[in-house]
């Protein structure tokens, strides 16, 4: 590629920043589809005299919008209305179960209301929470200190916590699930296998980006804030599901039917459940989205900067631009996912109700639409993750960002570079290891404190499904910021390999000698 393709463009501000970076001239187009410029530090690869600086510059100059803007404003707009609206909901069935708090207990066991879900099951969800912060942060630690042998690790515990919990649900006569569990380690075997050859790639990619968010911008405290925050919104969403319950559920002759905020039925329960679930994706969804575009400004001045050029304060200028100008299509694009999300949770559901009632045809049904469900999720979050990337250094809206970043990834040939690396399956299976977790022990918490509310064991498929909702979403959001630094590194190269070369020739030689095939995907 040559330096006529992306136009002769003047520094931003003579004398006033470190390396290059954006001014307004438009590039020549070598693809055929609209683009932005990387940053034209470039040109001194070319030969061109590089324009000299008092000072490295900030974020926002480094990667300067042409035209500032608030993209999918409408999106934006229409999450912080659900959000008001989660409040609004949690705050009435909240008050009316403090309201009539005697009647749902103080403990775990001194409550017989058979209303709904209880004191009980809030501190059940303390006991999730605590479960997931500390096996989420403990395999983020893993992954820091440990980057080579973290994917073994994560693959066998996959393997073995699957294969552990078909043995338990036959032990225990559950049939149909434990059938469905038993195919789904025989599937995680073969595809374990099938990944080893691409073990080699994917460690060092981890390494890469473990070593980066080590000597780079604040990954790190980034990735402790956002866990602390999805932590606190579990919790938050924890009380206020088992307050829906205590509030509005019709059964037991529930007390708190007579206080303020609307009558009881059960058709009002599962509306506010659906809003409430739904309201929870979109919400964490948007918290993981915006820690990754923050990462992947920083990784971005990494890679198109020279180690001594590094743009200053880019954690901060990243983070502004993404609850800013990049916020509304941050929220349309987690809006998607949130969707597709919610209904593999009522998937998942009606599979464990029909699982506990032994209907092994159902289940089996169930599963298949499951994966399905799941195929489609993964497709979008695949395209999400590398739209987002894109979005954080160049601030387009999220349907452009979409359709420039596909182009662009199978144009340069990088969608090679992201099938060879196993992390974003690999963080996958250990977000689903932290839920089965959860949901494990949510399991056997029902099983030995016998709550009143869930004699009969209707509860049992909610109550586990919610639990792990929660360890999946809280290690999602713990390990969103390693697998944002490989999203940016490969849409980075996809738009500009010359700079890997130019600015980081040891990692392109490592990447050749674990993947020589690297060469056909990354050539300048």
């Amino acid at each position: 590629m040559s330096a006529q393709q992306y136009g002769h463009q003047q520094p931003y501000g003579q004398g006033g920043g470190g390396g290059g970076y954006y001014n307004n001239a438009e590039p020549a187009n070598p693809y055929g589809y609209s683009q932005q410029p990387p940053p034209p530090q470039q040109q001194e690869q070319y030969g061109a005299q590089p324009p000299q600086y008092s000072e490295k510059p900030m974020f926002d100059q480094a990667f300067k919008l042409e035209r500032p803007k608030y993209n999918d404003l409408w999106a934006a707009i229409l999450f912080l209305l659900v959000c008001a609206g989660f409040v609004a909901v949690s705050g009435l069935a909240i008050h009316g179960y403090v309201s009539q708090k005697s009647t749902y207990g103080n403990g775990i066991y001194d409550s017989n209301s058979h209303a709904g879900l209880n004191t009980n099951t809030i501190i059940l969800f303390a006991f999730i929470l605590a479960v997931a912060i500390v096996f989420s942060y403990g395999y983020v630690l893993v992954a820091r200190t440990f980057p080579r042998t973290f994917i073994w690790v994560t693959g066998i515990l996959n393997i073995v916590s699957g294969l552990v919990t078909a043995i338990y649900m036959l032990y225990r006569h559950y049939y149909s699930g434990g059938i469905v569990f038993l195919i789904f380690t025989i599937f995680w075997i073969l595809a374990f296998i099938s990944w080893i050859p691409r073990i080699p790639f994917s460690a060092l990619m981890l390494k890469t980006t473990v070593d980066i968010s080590k000597k780079y911008g604040h990954v790190f405290l980034v990735s402790f804030l956002a866990g602390i925050l999805g932590a606190a919104f579990a919790a938050y969403f924890s009380v206020s599901l088992v307050a829906v319950y205590a509030k509005y559920s019709p059964n037991g002759g529930n007390p708190a039917c007579s206080t303020s905020g609307g009558g009881c039925s059960t058709g009002k329960v599962t509306g506010l459940l659906v809003f409430l679930t739904f309201a929870s994706y979109w919400i964490s969804e948007v918290l993981k989205n915006v820690t990754h575009t923050t990462i992947s400004g920083v990784f971005g001045s990494w890679y198109f900067f020279h180690p001594s050029e590094q743009p200053r304060a880019v954690t901060r200028g990243a983070l502004k631009r993404s609850l800013t100008y990049s916020f509304g299509s941050i929220s349309l694009g987690s809006l998607v996912v949130a969707i597709i999300n919610f209904l593999r949770q009522l998937c998942s559901i009606a599979r464990r109700d029909q699982m506990a009632q032994g209907d092994m045809f159902a289940t089996i049904l169930l599963c298949i639409l499951g994966c399905l469900i799941g195929i489609l999720d993964w497709a979008v979050q695949f395209l999400n993750r590398y739209a987002f990337s894109y979005i954080a250094l160049y601030g387009k809206g999220y349907i452009a960002a979409a359709k420039d970043t596909w182009t662009m990834i199978k144009q340069r040939g990088i969608d090679a570079l992201v099938n060879e690396c196993l992390l974003g399956p690999v963080f996958s299976m250990g977000a689903t290891f932290v839920g089965f977790a959860c949901a494990l022990l949510a399991h056997l918490y029902l099983e030995f404190t016998n709550p009143a509310y869930n004699s009969t064991g209707a509860y049992t498929p909610v109550v586990d499904a919610f639990a792990f909702l929660i360890g999946l979403q809280i290690c999602n959001i713990f390990t969103t910021p390693l697998s944002s630094g490989i999203d940016t590194i490969f849409v980075a190269a996809a738009w500009d390999p010359a700079k890997l070369m130019q600015n980081h020739p040891e990692l392109y030689q490592e990447m050749v000698r674990v993947y020589p095939q690297v060469q056909n995907a990354i050539h300048a």
